[in-house]
């Protein structure tokens, strides 16, 4: 076991480094990104009114911080299957949910106001990199499968 660890220190470390990452980017959100949404969860937010938002600053700060997740994201697949398909077809799913979160988002906050629940999860999916605690087992189990 221990000739394993020392094979895949590098795997280690940098894995360990990009959860740190993820971690900071949460901690320091308040100060990084423009995110009225964040106090706005914090309170009752089921019987209170969706707050006026800077609508260009909002998308800038949700774009930034899922760009951010997206990288650390890509660079931990890319350390732990080392393959450049999964990589590729990596890329093109964290694209095409951002793109359909981002309409979502969009029409939830002009269209439906009251539908501050939905609006809490679908944020959700674009400030926390929950896509790669989906795709990292889904890749794993893959590859398991496509071994035999």
């Amino acid at each position: 076991m221990q000739s394993n660890l020392m094979k895949h220190k590098v795997k280690i470390i940098t894995t360990i480094f990009i959860v740190l990452c993820f971690g900071l980017i949460r901690t320091f959100e308040r100060e990084l990104f423009y995110d009225p949404f964040l106090e706005y969860f914090e309170m009752n937010y089921k019987t209170s009114p969706i707050p006026q938002v800077d609508f260009f600053k909002l998308f800038c700060g949700l774009f930034l911080r899922y760009f951010l997740n997206t990288v650390l994201s890509l660079i931990l697949i890319y350390i732990l299957f080392r393959d450049k398909e999964i990589l590729r077809f990596s890329t093109f799913l964290y694209v095409f949910f951002m793109v359909i979160l981002f309409v979502f988002i969009f029409v939830l906050l002009n269209y439906f106001p009251d539908a501050n629940w939905l609006l809490f999860y679908v944020r959700r999916f674009i400030i926390q990199p929950i896509f790669v605690l989906l795709f990292i087992p889904a890749f794993y189990y893959q590859q398991l499968n496509f071994k035999k």
